[in-house]
């Protein structure tokens, strides 16, 4: 019976240490709708670039080229759009979630020390890839993006929910894998910042989110 207490009495320390030093009011939802927002971005970058005649004999996948400058300018909006709205949804219900147990995610220490190595390797990556298109070099963009992002996943992973380390490496896996196939940018991209985001946001509901309901 006692160290039964004893158990519960360290689980419960190891709790509240976690809440003082890791934010985890991040919401399985946004990740589910920053998925749904990619796959969209993505639909609307499919129609707007020049596809060419004949078809990967592979994939049997359309091949997509930035044919004019008025296409690189749609697609650099349209993902623009997707990161702004996809910031703007994560920081929206993580605030909320944050507020039901009375945490101010402006304030808090966690969050700061949380965005810092978050942003710290997307911010890189997203500078890399301007001087890329900067300097019409559009093959490797797509693998850069979701190599850094997994790296910003990975990286900030220790301040909060530490599975969120996973979809990092499979970003970063995706990402290497799309630095081989240099063709199927938007292929690549739409898997590793839609399909994966709904997968991930999805087990991370069922299986953290409604355990602490």
């Amino acid at each position: 019976m006692e160290n039964k207490e004893a158990l519960n009495t360290l689980h419960d320390i190891k709790n509240l240490m976690e809440k003082s030093t890791k934010f985890l009011s991040i919401s399985g939802i946004s990740s589910i709708l920053v998925g749904l927002y990619a796959c969209i971005g993505t639909s609307l970058a499919y129609f707007i670039l020049e596809k060419q005649t004949f078809p990967d004999t592979f994939l049997h996948i359309p091949l997509l080229n930035v044919a004019t400058s008025y296409q690189l300018t749609l697609i650099c909006l349209i993902a623009l759009g997707v990161l702004a709205l996809s910031l703007l949804t994560a920081v929206t219900m993580s605030y909320r979630k944050a507020k039901k147990v009375s945490r101010n995610i402006f304030k808090d220490k966690s969050v700061h020390r949380l965005l810092w190595n978050f942003f710290l390797p997307l911010l890189t990556g997203g500078i890399l890839c301007f001087s890329l298109i900067w300097h019409q070099h559009y093959g490797l963009t797509s693998s850069i993006m979701l190599i850094f992002y997994g790296l910003s996943l990975v990286n900030c992973s220790k301040y909060t929910y530490s599975d969120i380390r996973y979809l990092g490496y499979a970003e970063i896996l995706l990402g290497l894998i799309d630095s081989f196939v240099v063709t199927h940018a938007l292929l690549f991209w739409v898997i590793g910042f839609g399909l994966l985001h709904i997968v991930a946001g999805i087990y991370f509901y069922y299986k953290v989110e409604r355990q602490q309901d």
